[in-house]
């Protein structure tokens, strides 16, 4: 039996499967046949869904959707992208597919949803992301990072350790002469460097940071991240609301 590791292989399966059809969100129905055809939330179930947690950039995070209408006889794939920047239940009709979600079966070889966000490339991820109260290992989670293939494959990893509504926390972890090129962020971001020597550059301003240091940048202010040399850092951001329709955007984080 083959694991879907992937969202292209997730689709290419499903699509084999006869859900044919690329589903794109409004509001508050899901659009196909270039938007000709509407899809309320009472007209369509979720037969199975898939988390993805980007190996190494929380931004390549996603879950997509088995959709199928008897009403209009069509079955189809979402992918709802959600990296740390957005924050999809915010969304009505989001609200909805993980309502029906939650009802949908799971796939033995397939990549499943579980309540403790474990994902394909982290299946040992037995956490909680979300709860009164969340212990997080800063040094156990740096020693994972670099342990994992993204680490070795790419030029860096992150892992999501906690997020809620308005409020995210991430493990960045970059090999010297990494950039995250110039990206903005909705909300207020705070960087605290646990480890290397990082530069962080604005339009008006650059600051070299190494252990121990932190700042904080108001949202919408384009930045970028060079690692100087291999570097972990705790980023932090915070928002009040975030819209909808960011569930859709990529981002570099």
């Amino acid at each position: 039996m083959t694991t879907m590791t992937t969202v292209s292989e997730v689709l290419n399966r499903l699509k084999h499967e006869g859900y044919s059809v690329d589903f794109n969100l409004e509001d508050n129905c899901l659009v196909c046949n270039g938007n000709s055809l509407r899809i309320f939330p009472n007209e369509f179930v979720v037969d199975r869904h898939f988390r993805f947690e980007g190996m190494s950039d929380p931004g390549d995070e996603a879950v997509v959707y088995a959709i199928s209408s008897t009403k209009h006889d069509v079955k189809g794939t979402l992918v709802d992208g959600y990296g740390i920047y957005s924050d999809s239940a915010t969304s009505e009709l989001i609200q909805a597919l993980q309502g029906k979600a939650a009802q949908s079966s799971p796939h033995d070889d397939l990549p499943q949803e579980k309540s403790n966000e474990a994902t394909p490339q982290r299946p040992e991820g037995d956490r909680p992301l979300d709860a009164p109260l969340v212990e997080m290992d800063l040094s156990a989670f740096r020693k994972q990072i670099k342990e994992e293939q993204a680490w070795h494959n790419s030029d860096r990893n992150a892992i999501t350790i906690f997020k809620t509504n308005g409020l995210r926390l991430v493990l960045v972890g970059l090999h010297q002469g990494a950039e995250m090129k110039t990206h903005t962020a909705p909300g207020i971001i705070n960087v605290q460097v646990l480890e290397g020597r990082i530069r962080f550059t604005t339009e008006q301003q650059s600051a070299e940071m190494g252990e121990g240091r932190m700042l904080a940048l108001h949202a919408g202010i384009p930045h970028s991240v060079l690692a100087l040399e291999e570097s972990v850092f705790l980023l932090t951001l915070a928002v009040q609301n975030l819209p909808g329709k960011a569930a859709r955007q990529s981002t570099t984080w």
